[in-house]
């Protein structure tokens, strides 16, 4: 996990950079533009993108000069920049502090280390059992003293509805760690990832497969080759057929260095018994059982409870990264604020639904799906997203919301984009026929801004530019 103190950190200069408060409202304190600035102009018409596809808003968050809105009304596919919508939301409904809570329970009391019954863990949704975590719950088991399971690894999933993750991916890529679907009892994202290092000595790269898994076989090395890199998930002329045991028929080039490969394999629940079992054993553990879904039973031993970090971190960790499965996570845990109520998306769109009117914050053009863009089907328009940033630059929740977008220049999804370096909080957002940016600009003058420009058209993966000169323009001409 990112240090959650340096974004806070970096969000307060941000803030510090002027001395007058923020006051929310403001386009009236600025003449409104109605056409795209020259340079963006440009840029749409060298990528063959009419403005008819673009929305844009400029709103000034203090008496700045500039005001934009073009098409700000009509609803657009924003791509993962709906993930705004679902952290703030959150940050809102649930609190920075909130926790999810993994417990572990048995169906029966152990004797002298070993344990005759069932293992159970009851998941609550935690977007971050990342394997590292993983590894603590299970260092802590050994430390209750057990040694020796003999029974199954229930896996307790009642906290989610059992068909959130239906449906096909979006790009009908299922090995992408992107396209991994929400589960109660996420580990590690679902994801295997295969470092490739080079050995010329040895004339192979090896293989590197991290978190371990229990019953996956996965080849020690490739071989080695000289030549240039190109596309070398190609050349490795990888075969995913059988999860349990890929091959590589291809080669990997030297000049590669290292890379690594992440993949979706197993299931979700062949995934956490796999790296269950993997870690047990390497603790000196031993497991005589499979793993299964099931209900905690009446009577079950409370045995410990595993705490996520605050949804403070997590949410930047969303916002700063894009992390897809995380927000659909945070997403689904918005429909179920009880103990005890089972999560869906329906109750999730009605959550948050209900928070944004009673705020006055009406979307009527809103469609939500999963909460995190990866859809075809969500909406919003410029509008409503510049409206819900200046609420949430004018919250109590504004610091840890601004310390989660990316910085231009500097980190997450905006690292290697240099338009408003340094001064730039923007969420981006990226699918086919989709390119999108949300977030705050601080201009050289000093006057600060929401932005927000979408554009939907099937030349979008030429408009970085477009919206690279928007960025810009608001910085300079601010």
């Amino acid at each position: 996990m990112n240090d959650p103190l340096r974004g806070l950190i970096v969000a307060a200069a941000f803030l510090a950079a002027v001395a007058t408060p923020p006051r929310v409202a403001c386009a009236e304190s600025a003449p409104l533009h109605a056409e795209i600035p020259p340079t963006v102009s440009a840029a749409l018409h060298e990528a063959r993108i009419p403005s008819s596809a673009v929305a844009v808003v400029v709103a000034p968050l203090d008496a700045g000069p500039l005001a934009l809105s073009v098409n700000e009304s009509v609803p657009m596919n924003p791509a993962s920049t709906m993930k705004l919508l679902t952290t703030y939301t959150a940050l809102n409904l649930l609190g920075p502090t909130f926790q999810w809570r993994t417990r572990v329970y048995a169906t029966a009391r152990a004797h002298a280390g070993r344990l005759d019954g069932d293992l159970i863990l009851r998941g609550s949704g935690d977007p971050s059992l990342v394997i590292e975590r993983f590894w603590m719950l299970v260092h802590r088991l050994r430390g209750l003293g057990l040694r020796q399971l003999h029974g199954h690894l229930v896996l307790d999933k009642s906290a989610f509805e059992p068909n959130v993750e239906a449906g096909s991916p979006l790009d009908g890529n299922e090995l992408r760690p992107y396209n991994v679907p929400p589960d109660a009892l996420l580990v590690n994202f679902k994801t295997l990832t295969l470092d490739f290092v080079p050995d010329p000595a040895a004339s192979v790269a090896h293989i590197i497969a991290t978190p371990a898994l229990a019953g996956v076989k996965l080849p020690a090395s490739v071989p080695l080759s000289s030549g240039t890199c190109g596309d070398w998930h190609e050349r490795l002329k990888a075969d995913f057929s059988d999860p349990w045991a890929p091959r590589f028929a291809g080669h990997y080039s030297l000049e590669c260095a290292e890379q690594s490969w992440h993949v979706s394999l197993l299931d979700h629940t062949q995934f956490v018994g796999a790296a269950f079992r993997s870690l047990w054993e390497a603790s000196g553990g031993s497991w005589i059982g499979q793993v299964r879904e099931g209900r905690t039973p009446a009577g079950a031993i409370d045995l410990l409870t595993h705490e996520s970090p605050p949804l403070s971190d997590i949410v930047r960790d969303i916002n700063k990264f894009s992390n897809n499965v995380m927000a659909r996570q945070v997403f689904l845990t918005l429909g179920a604020p009880e103990p005890g109520q089972q999560a869906s998306p329906e109750r999730s769109v009605q959550a948050m639904t209900s928070w944004l009117s009673r705020v006055g914050l009406t979307m009527p053009e809103l469609v939500l799906e999963n909460g995190c863009g990866l859809s075809r089907r969500e909406r919003i328009s410029a509008d409503s997203m510049a409206r819900l940033l200046q609420h949430a630059f004018a919250s109590a929740r504004m610091p840890e919301f601004v310390a989660s977008l990316p910085v231009a220049g500097l980190d997450g999804t905006m690292k290697n984009r240099n338009a408003a370096s340094g001064s730039a909080y923007v969420k981006t957002g990226l699918l086919e026929g989709v390119r999108a940016l949300a977030g705050y600009v601080l201009a050289s003058s000093g006057h600060r801004y929401v932005l927000v420009a979408i554009v939907n058209h099937p030349n979008a993966d030429a408009g970085t530019a477009a919206l690279d000169a928007l960025l810009s323009w608001v910085q300079e001409k601010g």
